[in-house]
């Protein structure tokens, strides 16, 4: 083989190598999302598709020119950020909350910290991808219960004021459709299957005008933190 097309051939798989080592961790970070959406599909009765819908939609990022969903997403206050890892973004998470910021939302389903916070044991459970999947297909359950129809439950996931629910719901019926996997009509039947509380029984009942249903317009939450 000629000198000049061995060290073509050697600095291509050289480039392959390093593209794969860099894809690899970024589409098994991804997947976490999805796996613990699955999970929490078969443990609540919420149709997967929802679920990773809902997923992509709250932190949602391109990769290899798909939509993926990333676990260590943070939201402060309305400004969305994606760590490359989940000690970088536990990291942030410590220092905002030091400095005494309690509004903010992690996960691959963007639980907010203020209002729920008491639901978990920690901030680095609330980080969990099975936790923080498990709290969001209960809440939706929950909402499907109320409304009827998934959609309908997605857009109050995200608020309780009509335009903006409806303009998730729009985003959410557009990812769903991206995606393979079955019928949303398919699921448990809320009204006959159990599901555990979303909400601790002393946390005061959500106002509907708030602008995000998981950041209720009344109640507090106790501060608490416990990084390992």
């Amino acid at each position: 083989m000629p000198i000049q097309k061995l060290l073509t051939t050697a600095l291509l798989a050289q480039t392959l190598l390093a593209q794969a080592g860099h894809a690899t961790p970024s589409a098994h970070m991804a997947a976490l999302c999805d796996r613990a959406a699955q999970r929490a599909a078969q443990s609540e009765g919420v149709p997967l598709k929802v679920l990773r819908a809902i997923a992509r939609v709250e932190t949602g990022r391109a990769l290899d020119g798909r939509l993926e969903p990333w676990p260590w997403t943070v939201n402060r206050e309305g400004k969305g950020y994606w760590f490359a890892s989940e000690v970088e973004a536990k990291s942030y998470v410590f220092d905002i909350f030091r400095s005494g910021v309690r509004s903010f939302d992690v996960g691959c389903f963007q639980i907010n910290y203020r209002w729920h916070g008491k639901a978990f044991r920690s901030i680095d459970a609330m980080f969990d991808p099975d936790e923080n999947a498990t709290y969001a297909a209960r809440f939706l359950t929950q909402l499907y219960a109320e409304l009827g129809s998934w959609p309908a439950a997605a857009g109050a996931y995200h608020s309780r004021t009509q335009h903006h629910a409806a303009a998730y719901t729009d985003r959410f019926q557009t990812v769903l459709a991206q995606l393979d996997g079955a019928d949303i009509s398919k699921g448990r039947d809320p009204f006959t299957a159990s599901a555990s509380p979303l909400i601790p029984l002393n946390t005061p009942a959500l106002d509907r005008n708030a602008l995000g249903s998981l950041v209720p317009g009344t109640g507090t939450a106790t501060a608490f933190i416990t990084f390992n």
